[in-house]
């Protein structure tokens, strides 16, 4: 208990350190928001939501929404974890964001086999797919703004991953998941969201992908650039290049799980493939007792480097989430290496702004 008094006491000194959040001066210009756990949405983390409600205007499900969560076993929807968040928004009057609808990992295990385990059919995936789209967009009609439709469907270089849902549908499966989701909810903003989207194959394919279902009568709002970035990557010249490049082709760009790496990668590792996985290595874990100084300030001017870019490109943005409210939540802690400690976000393990959050604000109010 005196832990948490403890918490609760320094999340609200540094809450009142600064008179506005974030969302005062960045939601001038488009939406600040983050991905909340279900122990922040159902107040059992309450310094993390008091810092949520000040600083953010919009908020996405970070796993609650996903479909291994939401429909574990076929025809049985969980809805109490998903209703909590979404109430949470509502009463906070905070634009909600569906997180996802369609993704090769976190998928229902019992997707795309049949009794027997083997694959199902393509017809009985399309059933399934848009069973779980139609039912989940539905049932958040008119609450939730908007939905990543489908998360993760090239690989880096521009050729389409793999999975189970390419294999067994095809490509078209993606032009399906939009178009099932706007009959579910027609008023609904709908998103394509991916990873390392710097890199020019993905780039040119995800440009590729948004004029084809723009040809094909689909809705298209936005493309979501993930922006799991490290101190070394992306490149910001062309991940500016991938913001133009994105808008060009008619629609608006989201960062859309935005945080920091600030911790060595092994093997020159980047991305964000949940299922690398790497062995724990003590060399690989530097900063376990705390942040130096002098990287702290790399870490500040990473971030203003990135949010600078978001400012020049603040007509074309429509929103920067957060992947997660402080350092201590962050799954940066266990991927790809698990058991670290890891600084990526905005506000510390004791949910106090880091001096960065002053700066943001003071850049998006001159």
């Amino acid at each position: 208990m005196k832990t948490k008094a403890i918490l609760l006491a320094l999340s609200l000194i540094s809450l009142g350190a600064n008179a506005q959040g974030l969302k005062d001066a960045v939601g001038k210009y488009f939406l600040i928001g983050a991905a909340i756990n279900v122990n922040q949405s159902n107040g059992n983390d309450k310094p993390a939501a008091d810092v949520i409600k000040k600083h953010f205007n919009s908020i996405v499900a970070e796993n609650c929404m996903k479909g291994e969560c939401i429909q574990p076993e076929e025809g049985k929807f969980f809805w109490k974890d998903a209703d909590n968040l979404v109430k949470f928004g509502v009463d906070n009057h905070m634009t909600i964001i569906g997180h996802c609808l369609v993704w090769h990992s976190q998928a229902p295990h019992w997707m795309f086999t049949d009794k027997n385990g083997k694959y199902v059919t393509r017809d009985e995936l399309i059933k399934r797919m848009t069973t779980h789209i139609r039912t989940l967009v539905s049932h958040y009609k008119g609450r939730v703004h908007g939905w990543d439709v489908v998360n993760e469907a090239f690989n880096d270089d521009g050729t389409m991953r793999q999975s189970l849902y390419y294999k067994i549908i095809g490509p078209d499966f993606i032009e399906i998941a939009f178009k099932e989701a706007h009959k579910a909810d027609p008023k609904a903003e709908l998103y394509y969201n991916d990873y390392s989207m710097a890199k020019q194959g993905k780039r040119d394919s995800v440009c590729a992908l948004v004029k084809r279902l723009k040809a094909h009568g689909c809705r298209i709002d936005a493309v979501g650039m993930q922006s799991h970035n490290g101190m070394d990557y992306p490149d910001l010249k062309e991940y500016e290049k991938s913001i133009d490049a994105f808008a060009a082709c008619g629609v608006k760009v989201m960062m859309t799980e935005l945080d920091i790496n600030v911790l060595p990668s092994p093997e020159h590792f980047g991305g964000a493939n949940v299922s690398d996985r790497f062995a724990y290595n003590k060399s690989m874990n530097p900063y376990s007792n705390g942040l130096p100084d002098s990287v702290a300030q790399k870490v500040t001017q990473r971030y203003l480097d990135f949010f600078k870019i978001y400012y020049r490109h603040r007509s074309q943005i429509s929103r920067v989430t957060l992947w997660g409210v402080s350092d201590r939540g962050s799954w940066l802690n266990n991927w790809p290496i698990p058991g670290r400690t890891n600084y990526p976000l905005l506000f510390d393990r004791q949910y106090q702004a880091k001096p960065v959050v002053k700066d943001i604000i003071d850049l998006f109010n001159k």
